[in-house]
């Protein structure tokens, strides 16, 4: 007999024509997406890994990032000050199916630093000349989202471990539900700042983490 999560994955699959990219668990069981890769050249990135799974109402993501080296934040930064121009690790996520036009960007920073807003993209690609706008969530912990951050730098990671409210995306119970999603982190230095390595889990073909198409596939088994 097959085991349940096989055959939930399956009947997923089948109403979900193009396949997945990841199966995503009820916890505490998880999986995993990793990436080592620059976006858009594909050289060499310090591994990264976000482990996912739900509860009724909450998605759960641990990001771990190896081989740093430099934790490079700006300290005086707040709830959704430009920690995108510092190092950071980011899930952008969508509840469907197409490639998104609005999504969740979320960032969290070594200092346990997040940013947490809703992208308008319509173009799907920041094109020039359309529209491109962010709606701000103003009170993340007071709507339902944590994150704790640990540095360990003898071993040079940090992970950050993060909950985010499914009621954001009207997705509690989110069973057999198809998602978009795509994961970054960003790389400095103080002698390298304002340059970036940009890395990412899908490649989205430019130095720019807003282009929608190429995000992962995942179902919630």
């Amino acid at each position: 007999m097959l085991p349940r999560l096989l055959i939930l994955a399956l009947a997923s699959a089948t109403a979900y024509a193009g396949g997945a990219d990841l199966y995503v668990p009820r916890c505490p069981s998880t999986a995993t997406a990793k990436f080592t890769t620059q976006i858009p050249s594909g050289n060499p990135c310090p591994p990264t890994t976000v482990d996912l799974c739900y509860t009724n109402k909450d998605l759960s993501l641990v990001f771990t990032a190896y081989g740093e080296t430099n934790y490079y934040f700006d300290p005086t930064q707040e709830t959704n000050g430009d920690i995108w121009e510092y190092e950071v690790m980011e899930a952008f996520i969508y509840k469907g199916s197409d490639a998104p036009q609005t999504y969740l960007e979320y960032e969290v920073n070594p200092n346990n630093v997040t940013y947490n807003a809703f992208v308008y993209n319509p173009s799907r690609d920041r094109a020039p000349g359309t529209p491109f706008d962010h709606a701000f969530i103003t009170d993340p912990f007071g709507d339902g989202f944590t994150v704790n951050t640990v540095l360990n730098k003898s071993k040079g990671t940090w992970q950050s471990s993060t909950t985010i409210p499914l009621a954001l995306f009207n997705g509690e119970n989110p069973r057999g539900t198809v998602w978009r999603m795509n994961f970054f982190r960003t790389i400095t230095s103080p002698s390298t700042y304002p340059n970036q390595q940009l890395c990412g889990w899908k490649n989205t073909g430019a130095a720019s983490f807003h282009i929608t198409k190429p995000f992962g596939k995942l179902i919630f088994v």
